[in-house]
């Protein structure tokens, strides 16, 4: 199965980067898992949709249609998703007609300093991406937090129960992919 992820998170040492580099290691050999970024996005513009289309949003659009599903990982910003995030999910489903997240399957994770991790920033992602018409996975629900009782001083994910969670997240995007075949 062939993956599309990014985080929300711009920051390398992020805890929720980290999270994605360790979703990565623990994938079957049968989940091929490309990390993208998007730091170099500009902020959405509809006037350049037309005109002048950013070659990196462009880009994330083609590996979200080829691939067999995407993970999105975000931190939790002011009880929301990161705006860089939002902007790339704009960027990406624009213009109108050329949206590559319908019907795709879809996996949302995120890590946080508190306890409730980024459950409400998760549940307005999944907002949008209902407008777009992604196929999200609702189980398991991947809420992971607090951090620090997750990951290592060097953010290597030390609790084997978020690892099994994350196994079990992936096993489920792949069970969306393939009931649609």
């Amino acid at each position: 199965m062939n993956i599309i992820a990014f985080s929300g998170s711009l920051r390398r040492d992020s805890y929720n980067a980290a999270l994605l580099r360790e979703l990565k290691a623990l994938a079957r050999p049968e989940h091929e898992i490309e990390i993208a970024e998007i730091r170099d996005f500009p902020l959405y513009d509809q006037d350049l949709e037309q005109s002048a289309y950013p070659a990196v949003a462009q880009a994330l659009k083609e590996k979200i249609k080829a691939a067999d599903g995407v993970v999105l990982v975000t931190p939790e910003y002011n009880r929301s998703v990161p705006g860089v995030l939002k902007n790339a999910l704009d960027w990406v489903s624009r213009p109108y007609g050329t949206n590559p997240f319908a019907q795709k399957p879809v996996l949302i994770m995120g890590v946080s300093g508190g306890k409730i991790g980024t459950a409400i920033a998760q549940s307005h992602l999944r907002e949008s991406l209902e407008y777009l018409d992604a196929d999200t996975v609702g189980q398991p629900e991947l809420y992971l937090g607090p951090a620090k009782e997750l990951f290592t001083d060097d953010l290597a994910l030390k609790d084997d129960s978020t690892k099994e969670l994350l196994t079990k997240g992936l096993a489920a995007l792949s069970h969306r992919k393939e009931r649609r075949v």
